[in-house]
């Protein structure tokens, strides 16, 4: 099974592994040892977004970090197609956040696990780690 991050995930997997569940910490372990975690490219823009507006600082600079991300071999940054977008939109949820409707059909579409701390996705989605 793959393993999706979503954003806070990828910022805590990264960058602050302690603010990871005991469940998230080992599923991340699990996930470098197998190498296939997935991070959506939404959760890069999300990133730069609240970095651009100062709700974010990473304590690095954000063009190393996406440098640095999009060189690792435990996870692959999965580029969102029409595909993607439109399954996102045929979900059966009333859940308006794009970023998290993506995650989930990314999840769907490789039946993955999320991980995520996100109490309206575990709401809809299952399996979801924390």
């Amino acid at each position: 099974m793959s393993f999706i991050l979503d954003t806070c995930a990828l910022i805590w997997w990264s960058l602050d592994p302690d603010k990871l569940s005991s469940k998230a910490k080992i599923a991340c372990d699990q996930m470098e040892q197998l190498k296939n975690g997935i991070v959506p490219s939404t959760a890069i823009w999300e990133i730069a977004i609240k970095v651009k507006n100062r709700k974010l600082d990473l304590g690095i600079n954000l063009d190393d970090y996406i440098v640095a991300l999009q060189k690792s071999d435990v996870i692959q940054i999965m580029p969102i197609d029409e595909n993607i977008w439109l399954k996102s939109v045929q979900l059966q949820w009333e859940h308006r956040d794009p970023a998290d409707r993506v995650i989930v059909a990314i999840a769907e579409q490789n039946q993955a696990a999320i991980i995520t701390a996100d109490q309206k996705i575990a709401d809809f989605y299952s399996p979801i780690i924390w």
